[in-house]
């Protein structure tokens, strides 16, 4: 492997509150230390960040992933994952609509999906997630980023201060992609964590509840809790704070979990859909 020699980054702000581009990197090649460093900071000034026309192997995307902190593994239980994971390296999971057999190879196969945060409805969330597109539809399947930065510093002072210092409580059916959508089922994970989130590397607040898993507040009654959550989802999801990302092929995205939400648009059943997906752990309970 060649080690990338040491060049200033292009770095192309998408939006005016979350996302960049990163132009000119072919991370099939080992970027200098110091490089590596600038996209850490990049990725913490933008929260989400695209590095476009990349043709990675799956040991590719584990070492880049690893610039980011310790990756994380699958947490459902074994008997839940699809038979397409078997043909990765630890660590990666597959995104896809494609069936063998009847059976997707994939998880979250199909449709629409909330905006949610990884791993919200765990006791150490992620701290970041990465996509890495391999098969696209022409059309849909677009992954939508919301800013929870700019979201908690120009909500409603009055919501804000109902729900400073309070704990949300997270409720996840795996596979889920609507809220309610499975319910029942044995797979699950729950957790309570702030309404509002500290990232630890900027020390900056983000709303940290969201539409898909939060189902409520601690130690308030549901007829109060409901309306002020679904201001916080309404203002969290406002067109000024979200970039949306049209996919192509060779596509490398990596985004906050901390501060930011995301969400997925339909797409046709019919066609193929395919994504290589790695995390990486979270290094703090979030506070």
């Amino acid at each position: 492997m060649i080690a990338m020699t040491k060049a200033r980054l292009d770095v192309v702000p998408l939006t005016e509150h979350i996302g960049a581009e990163i132009r000119g990197l072919d991370l099939h090649d080992k970027p200098d230390d110091e490089t590596i460093k600038a996209i850490y900071q990049a990725w913490l000034d933008h929260l989400v960040i695209v590095f476009p026309n990349q043709k990675l192997e799956q040991e590719d995307l584990v070492r880049v992933t690893g610039y980011f902190g310790e990756m994380g593994m699958p947490r459902r239980p074994p008997r839940f994952f699809p038979k397409g994971y078997a043909r990765l390296l630890p660590g990666i999971m597959l995104i896809s609509n494609i069936r063998e057999n009847g059976e997707p190879i994939g998880a979250l196969p199909d449709g629409e999906m909330m905006f949610h945060h990884d791993m919200i409805h765990s006791e150490m969330p992620d701290k970041a997630t990465m996509l890495y597109s391999v098969e696209i539809p022409d059309t849909g399947g677009n992954t939508l980023f919301a800013s929870g930065y700019a979201a908690y510093e120009t909500l409603d002072p009055a919501v804000r201060n109902k729900l400073g210092g309070r704990r949300a409580i997270h409720h996840y059916n795996y596979g889920s992609t609507l809220k309610g959508d499975g319910r029942g089922t044995e797979a699950f994970g729950e957790c309570i964590h702030p309404v509002f989130r500290t990232n630890e590397d900027t020390h900056r607040k983000a709303v940290y509840v969201n539409r898909l898993m939060t189902v409520g507040i601690v130690d308030m009654p549901k007829e109060e809790s409901a309306p002020l959550l679904k201001a916080v989802f309404d203002h969290a999801e406002r067109k000024e704070f979200v970039y949306e990302h049209v996919w192509r092929v060779g596509d490398l995205l990596l985004w906050d979990n901390r501060c930011s939400s995301h969400a997925r648009t339909d797409f046709p059943s019919t066609q193929r859909r395919l994504m290589w997906r790695t995390t990486v752990k979270g290094a703090k309970r979030p506070y």
